[in-house]
């Protein structure tokens, strides 16, 4: 690929607790992910990404990081991640993984010696209480709360976006903006080829600590299960400031030969775009944006439109990265079976989302068509779950393992897996899905298609005007121009048929009499 090979990419997601367990502790390593590799690379990913595998505590499995330079031992060695990314190179997919930079472990020794009042106390964000012993502000945590927490060696509160384990880095400190640039060229000299970076609007918070506006409310959902979305987060994060240090972080990549920063962008729909277009303008901040806006339950021609004109519009020399599912939301399949069964959803999805201008991401096990796994209370580890069930039954659900044979555990491992595998996915594991007419087949032909179709690669987007539930639009580039048109329903659906042929994995498309007819959830690529 090119040196822009980010641009108009397919990344696979592994999560590494649940991908594959060689070591028989029932959570996935690093040995686990290499000997599967050939399943992403046969899928036909062009670069996988990690979630985190430093070392931690896991309060917030692997966001709480104690280590910034190591390899958490449930996961493996220094020299485990080195064999990775040599075989991951060999199969020609290209390796980004995680950096949690906004906040760390409590349990870092950097944090140990800011409680203690040492050198490190101006690496976290301190602030006095006010007179009657309240916050200092109104700010809330992501997991509930306030995001102030009170620590008495200090007489002071620090400031945790998410867990009370994880105290927010001031970035306003330049030592501190040093020192993880310098975390960044260590993985970078090991290899990498590009980071996905954690809650990328967090890095800054507003230094006179604001008071946030209230969000205005949302009256098919409000008030909402959790109370900081009641809150338009203004000056908790979304500052200024952070793109200054985006641009010494592209600097620094620019350093190096081929490589890509994604910034995770999750906020309200009503500032989630513009950051988008803020973070990657021009040729000096992000390569691309990870969107949270198709991770939701819209399914409507209008949603995708909105979203994909929008951003091109606003940010035309910028680059996004979309996805469906992650290990923080509900796997699509679920989220979307009101549309139609279970393969169609799965089968439309790809197709989709392949058509769609910018890079994709995958998720593991959405190539099988998994669903979301129904958890008990008693089987939960994640702290949201745990605080909010059942409102919010938390994102184990969309991390159990992942499903390869019909052995036990579906062959993730010889233990007792830390999360269960249970029938349902059981029966989409990889070694089933060996027909034609698989939701694992329909990937892997979607992935080549898209491949060796220049125009869904790099081309541009010209949307076509029809009722929902069709959804059409072009795909442009100088030599070619192909049509994609698809059914979000569960319906029959016919149309006056595009110019040209249906071609590549279209399913259940008829083209007769001038007339494109597609069955339930169909797709139709056209040229």
């Amino acid at each position: 690929m090119s040196n822009e090979w980010w641009r108009g990419a397919v990344i696979y997601q592994i999560y590494p607790r649940s991908f594959q367990d060689d070591n028989g502790d029932g959570i996935g390593d690093l040995p686990g992910i290499t000997r599967r590799l050939d399943h992403v690379a046969n899928l036909g990913a062009d670069a996988i990404w990690l979630s985190p595998i430093f070392t931690s505590p896991m309060a917030d499995m692997g966001y709480d990081v104690a280590n910034y330079r190591d390899i958490d031992p449930l996961f493996g060695t220094l020299a485990d991640f080195d064999a990775l990314v040599t075989r991951a190179h060999a199969l020609g997919l290209k390796v980004i993984i995680d950096q949690v930079i906004s906040h760390s472990s409590d349990k870092h020794p950097w944090f140990q010696d800011a409680k203690k009042g040492g050198a490190k106390k101006d690496w976290y964000v301190w602030a006095d209480p006010k007179e009657d012993g309240a916050p200092p502000n109104n700010w809330l945590s992501v997991f509930g709360g306030s995001s102030w927490e009170y620590a008495p060696e200090n007489r002071q509160y620090y400031l945790h976006n998410f867990l009370i384990e994880q105290p927010d880095l001031n970035m306003h400190n330049p030592a501190v903006q040093d020192e993880l640039l310098d975390v960044l060229r260590f993985w970078l000299e090991r290899g990498v080829d590009g980071f996905r970076l954690d809650t990328v609007n967090y890095y800054f918070h507003d230094a006179q600590l604001r008071d946030n506006p209230a969000m205005a409310p949302d009256g098919g959902r409000w008030p909402p299960v959790n109370t900081y979305d009641m809150q338009d987060h203004e000056y908790d994060k979304n500052r200024p400031e952070n793109l200054t240090f985006l641009k010494r972080m592209r600097s620094l990549l620019d350093e190096y030969d081929d490589r890509c920063l994604i910034g995770e962008v999750g906020d309200a729909p009503h500032r989630a775009l513009a950051i988008m277009e803020a973070y990657t303008k021009g040729t000096d901040r992000l390569h691309m944006a990870y969107s949270f806006d198709m991770l939701g339950p819209a399914f409507t021609p209008d949603h995708y439109r909105t979203i994909i004109e929008g951003f091109f519009k606003n940010a035309p020399d910028g680059w996004p990265s979309w996805s469906f599912s992650n290990h923080d939301v509900e796997r699509h399949v679920t989220r979307w079976a009101n549309y139609g069964t279970q393969d169609d959803i799965a089968k439309l999805a790809i197709s989709m989302l392949a058509s769609f201008q910018g890079t994709i991401g995958l998720y593991q096990g959405e190539e099988l068509g998994l669903t979301e796994t129904t958890l008990e209370y008693h089987e939960l580890t994640d702290p949201p779950g745990l605080r909010f069930w059942p409102e919010n039954k938390g994102r184990d659900g969309c991390r159990t393992p992942m499903v390869w044979d019909q052995s036990a555990d579906a062959g993730f491992t010889s233990g007792t897996p830390w999360l269960p595998v249970k029938a349902p996915q059981a029966a989409r594991a990889v070694s089933l899905q060996d027909g034609a007419d698989s939701v694992l087949a329909h990937y892997r032909a979607v992935l080549a298609f898209r491949k060796t179709t220049a125009a869904l690669q790099s081309g541009t987007t010209e949307f076509l005007s029809l009722e929902a539930p069709l959804m059409a639009f072009k795909r442009i580039t100088s030599t070619q121009t192909v049509t994609c048109v698809f059914n979000l329903s569960a319906q029959t659906q016919s149309l006056p048929a595009p110019d040209g042929a249906v071609f590549g994995p279209s399913r259940a498309a008829t083209l007769a009499d001038g007339m494109l007819t597609l069955g339930p959830n169909g797709v139709a690529w056209m040229t």
